[in-house]
């Protein structure tokens, strides 16, 4: 009897004032890449950013976050704040999702999303969270600056991790990616020569996302 493959599945977490729309376009070469190993998720952040508060622009554009750091919902990754609006509200979103669409093997955080990935890693070791996955992609990611979130920094943590970055990112400073991969312990960090982006190549991703489909196979045999 052949035994078919499982697919793994990945939760795709999008970054600031971007949408899940959006995110599964930029995601177009890895989705088609791993179209016979991933299969993925993408879920919209709860919060609308205001284009006009948040970048001067004018346009008429859908944009969403996971959370603020001031009160009149603005978010900058470089700015220390006591604030995390919305924040609950985010995580309520990912325990309904795991619950409702669930199980997720993996998730996949950018930016922000990466941010709140890296926050999720830590919940889930903690078991604060009713949520269970077996890895993390952290594309571009930081520590959060929220005074609220410094409790999610205070251990390493162990589930298996892949690190991305651009080392010209002018977004996210790669001294703030290399800052928060100091927290795993189980990881690959891999660095690209762009800026703020997801590098799109498979063979970036291959290696550690085919262990985790050899992982999930082994467990399922």
């Amino acid at each position: 009897m052949t035994v078919v493959p499982h697919k793994l599945r990945i939760l795709a977490i999008h970054g600031y004032a971007q949408s899940d729309v959006i995110f599964k376009m930029k995601l177009g070469s890895l989705r088609k890449g791993f179209k016979k190993d991933v299969e993925f998720e993408f879920l919209n952040a709860p919060h609308q950013v205001s284009m006009k508060s948040n970048f001067g622009s004018d346009k008429i554009e859908e944009g969403y976050a996971w959370w603020f750091n001031t009160e009149d919902h603005i978010f900058k990754a470089i700015t220390p704040s006591n604030l995390s609006v919305g924040f609950e509200d985010s995580l309520a979103l990912i325990e309904k999702t795991f619950k409702e669409s669930g199980p997720f093997d993996g998730i996949l955080g950018f930016s922000q999303g990466a941010s709140f990935a890296t926050i999720l890693c830590s919940m889930q070791q903690k078991k604060l969270l009713q949520i269970k996955f077996d890895f993390a992609i952290i594309i571009s990611g930081f520590k959060s600056l929220c005074v609220p979130h410094a409790t999610y920094y205070d251990e390493k943590i162990s589930i298996p991790t892949l690190i991305v970055y651009g080392e010209t990112d002018k977004i996210i400073p790669p001294e703030m990616v290399q800052e928060v991969s100091k927290l795993f312990i189980n990881k690959t960090v891999l660095k690209h020569e762009g800026g703020h982006y997801i590098p799109s190549r498979k063979e970036f991703y291959r290696d550690f996302i085919m262990a985790m489909v050899l992982n999930k196979n082994k467990d399922n045999c």
